[in-house]
């Protein structure tokens, strides 16, 4: 690796972490440096899965999609010689399960999952998370409204602040 280029890596991780729609030339141009570098690093950071994949942050309220979303604590026996790993992994293969977290705290991990109704949901969990072997107990809330994620504001139409202003 030659100097500067962990500083130029770290440079285009923010850049895309920002605005994954930026495309390598206008990347090239804010870092002012060749796009061939910009691509050549990119590159690199997919393989190395520092990039570990691109999304895009919708508001499904305003589509009329209806989903439901909960977070689920759960708390699991570590298995010996894997602790948490095997087990969270096992949950990660779920088709409803969106994101796994290793935890500190009450419970061991919190599984972000998505579904069509509350009982598709509930159904997962009974059926499919709450009987995998090693774990001990799960609970489970549901989301009722997103206000910010992945550092985006969801609702920007947000109610002004009506308090009345007290001066001494």
């Amino acid at each position: 690796m030659m100097p500067g280029e962990k500083c130029r890596e770290k440079e285009i991780l923010e850049i895309i972490e920002n605005d994954a729609r930026l495309n390598t030339e206008q990347i090239a141009v804010m870092l002012q440096t060749s796009e061939e570098e910009v691509v050549r690093i990119i590159k690199e950071l997919e393989e190395k899965k520092i990039i570990a994949g691109y999304f895009t942050v919708i508001n499904w309220d305003k589509v009329g999609e209806e989903k439901v979303s909960a977070i689920i604590e759960v708390k699991i026996t570590p298995q010996r010689d894997l602790g948490f790993d095997a087990v969270a992994m096992r949950i990660c293969r779920f088709p409803e399960v969106k994101t796994v977290r290793l935890m500190s705290g009450a419970y061991d991990l919190v599984v972000y999952i998505e579904g069509q109704t509350m009982r598709e949901v509930a159904s997962f969990v009974t059926l499919k998370l709450a009987s995998l072997e090693h774990v001990l107990s799960t609970a489970t809330h549901f989301v009722l409204k997103t206000y910010k994620l992945q550092g985006t504001l969801i609702e920007d139409d947000v109610e002004e602040d009506r308090r009345l202003l007290i001066t001494p």
